[in-house]
């Protein structure tokens, strides 16, 4: 598996080689989950003896970042008790979903997904096949896999990840499908092992769950109700993780802006960002997501003065008609979203905006569609993210009546959708010809003799270069704009 923390593995082994096993499981977190870190190890060492060779995981991740940061943490865990990290679903002694659930076909590919891993199984009876994630809090799914996919052996949902390696350990030992899922939670538990995915840079939770109810939206149902986490716990891995290397770190949460309302000593999100400013060896700043109805002008004043904060921000505003705006819960109007832009574009010229957008929302009209277009057309974003309606059963939106017929939702999509890469193109070609700073994330991929970077403002760069510029932030003159991406010479 990818190489960590080295200084945090060592803490971990510590702490390991301290647990005695003749004695009950702490009661406390996280010294209980280390506890049964250390009998999950010697429980795989024993299936690793018989088979002669050395378990591998495999960890297919569905959805949003969130979810990314979450399976970094399952991918931390599986290393600790001995398994080594598999890409190929079908070659792993352990694969896990860590599933998705905004969009219903995000159930239906695990569910095929399973449907394949059934005739594998049954040609290693002692591979181990767990589900987790948003998708997992839905009861009717828990209930559909129990009786349709028993050949399942772990299910557990969004809030008791952090409980990974004690249900490993129930399953070993019970022989019997485990299923651990929990309604809501306001526990936080530190200071467990992540493998990261890259090495140069990092999500960091700073918050979990969403107390927004948008009436389309199923997210607060399975990650349940918003709370913080500690300011000092946050600073202090973001320390961590730049002693590693790390010289960019994405801020996470379902709605970062209302950060710190939850906390014993409330804190904005704004206050927070200027803390974590402060942290020597931290080169860039990103966050999302940002809900335009609590992005205050202290937010706003941060960005403006900030040298680590990138360019970009995500602002979601889902349709541009105030009427289709109300159904959805989501608090502000078409107005109030483009005074926010104006603001936003007035303190940070070069801001790169992107956002979210849902065609075809129930009772829609022509006229409630045309205004998304005038949204697009005087924001004129980066890009966006369009989306058809998606009908999410146990949301208010499911049971609301005039649901859009499908050929006028298709039509409008696509009309969206050619304005908005239209506009996009014309915004991100006017930095061609100018020199900018560009973080080089990998080797490219058509042509390994380029480089793959990322600007502060999210825009993709491919330059000639070696892969020892990964992780590096180097000058790049971007000679041409190419609709979605430059190419650019390293100055």
């Amino acid at each position: 598996m990818r190489e960590q923390n080295r200084n945090k593995n060592q803490e971990i082994e510590e702490i390991l080689e301290q647990m005695d096993l003749s004695q009950p499981a702490p009661e406390t977190e996280p010294m209980r989950q280390y506890w049964f870190m250390k009998k999950a190890r010697e429980l795989v060492k024993e299936q690793s003896e018989k088979l002669g060779r050395p378990l591998t995981a495999c960890t297919t991740t569905f959805g949003c970042q969130m979810n990314a940061r979450d399976s970094e943490k399952l991918l931390g865990v599986l290393e600790q008790i001995g398994y080594q990290e598999e890409t190929n679903e079908e070659d792993a002694d352990f694969v896990i979903y860590n599933t998705c659930t905004v969009r219903e076909n995000a159930n239906m590919r695990v569910y095929g997904r399973l449907g394949q891993l059934n005739r594998v199984k049954k040609q290693k009876p002692h591979m181990l096949i767990g589900l987790c994630g948003c998708m997992m809090q839905e009861p009717e799914v828990v209930e559909k896999i129990k009786k349709s996919y028993r050949f399942v052996d772990l299910i557990f949902g969004t809030h008791n990840i952090y409980k990974f390696a004690e249900l490993i350990v129930t399953r070993l030992e019970s022989q019997r499908m485990v299923i651990d899922i929990w309604k809501d939670t306001d526990k936080i538990v530190e200071d467990l092992p992540s493998e990261r995915k890259f090495s140069f840079k990092s999500g960091v939770n700073i918050m979990f769950g969403c107390n927004n109810f948008c009436s389309y939206c199923i997210v607060p149902y399975v990650r349940g109700r918003e709370r913080s986490r500690n300011p000092e716990d946050i600073i202090r891995e973001i320390q961590g993780l730049v002693a590693d290397g790390v010289v960019e770190v994405m801020l996470l949460g379902q709605n970062v802006n209302s950060y710190g309302k939850t906390l014993e000593h409330p804190m904005t999100f704004a206050q927070l960002l200027t803390e974590i400013e402060k942290i020597e060896g931290l080169e860039r700043i990103r966050f999302m997501t940002s809900h335009p109805k609590d992005l205050s002008d202290e937010l706003i004043e941060v960005m403006k003065h900030s040298k680590k904060i990138c360019k970009h921000l995500h602002l979601p505003v889902q349709s541009g008609s105030t009427e289709i705006l109300k159904k959805m819960n989501r608090r502000y109007t078409k107005e109030q979203y483009l005074e926010l832009v104006r603001k936003i574009k007035e303190a940070v010229p070069d801001i790169s905006l992107t956002t979210d957008i849902i065609v075809g929302f129930p009772g829609e009209t022509e006229e409630d569609f045309l205004e998304t277009m005038d949204v697009v057309k005087k924001v004129r974003y980066d890009s966006a993210f369009t989306f058809i309606y998606s009908k999410r059963t146990g949301t208010p939106a499911a049971a609301m009546e005039n649901q859009v017929p499908e050929d006028v939702v298709k039509d409008r999509f696509d009309r969206l959708l050619k304005e908005v890469q239209s506009i996009s193109a014309e915004v991100c070609s006017v930095h061609e010809g100018t020199t900018q700073s560009v973080l080089v994330e990998a080797v490219n991929d058509h042509d390994p003799a380029l480089v793959t970077g990322r600007l502060s403002n999210n825009i993709l760069v491919h330059f000639p270069g070696e892969k020892e510029l990964i992780g590096k932030i180097v000058s790049v003159r971007l000679d041409a704009c190419k609709g979605f991406y430059y190419i650019g010479t390293r100055v």
